[in-house]
């Protein structure tokens, strides 16, 4: 899975800089620590389009059962263009992102109410949203930085509603929508080339 979403900014970063080689710091590879922290599976590449734009897509996959019939199974894409102010993979920027995916919960409390109160039913469906972001990039070495950023933005989630019990019956639909936070990461970075 995760070469799929290195192949996928590759493709994506040359059919935005058009025929452009690709120079010294513009492609990277990084893991967000916050999604490790919860078990989630995480992947992203970062490409550079232009003195001071990249391209950032992330990939999260979440697939496990935990203890006691609690689940937070998800996974999500979030694509996101970025503005640095001074140079690319290095210092201040800002971004717009976009974000889709789809989840399947029981028994937890999902952060800021995303996915509806999953506390005592199961809720199964999609979300997807937009967002804009601030973050900062330090350069620890010739080849790897480390960054924290914080976005904020809409999440929209349609879902069906069943009894919380494994396999419980279907109770309807439902939906949310979150205004808030839609981004944050403390990533590790190794910049390929």
């Amino acid at each position: 899975m995760k070469i799929l979403f290195i192949m996928a900014a590759l493709a994506v970063a040359s059919a935005l800089s058009g025929v452009q080689k690709l120079q010294a710091q513009d492609f990277a590879v990084k893991s967000n620590l916050l999604y490790d922290a919860t078990a989630t599976i995480n992947l992203g590449v970062e490409a550079g389009l232009a003195e001071k734009w990249t391209i950032d897509i992330s990939g999260n996959l979440n697939a496990w059962d935990f203890s006691g019939n609690r689940k937070w199974k998800h996974w999500l894409i979030q694509p996101e263009a970025r503005y640095w102010l001074c140079d690319k993979f290095n210092g201040h920027f800002f971004g717009l992102h976009v974000h889709g995916g789809a989840f399947n919960t029981a028994n937890v409390k999902t952060p800021f109410g995303l996915f509806g109160d999953c506390s005592s039913e199961r809720h199964e469906g999609w979300y997807y949203g937009a967002g804009i972001s601030y973050g900062y990039q330090w350069m620890l070495g010739k080849r790897w930085n480390f960054e924290l950023s914080i976005g904020a933005g809409y999440v929209r989630s349609d879902y069906d509603v069943y009894e919380n019990p494994v396999c419980g019956d279907y109770l309807g639909k439902g939906h949310s929508n979150y205004f808030g936070i839609t981004k944050a990461s403390a990533s590790i970075i190794f910049l390929i080339f």
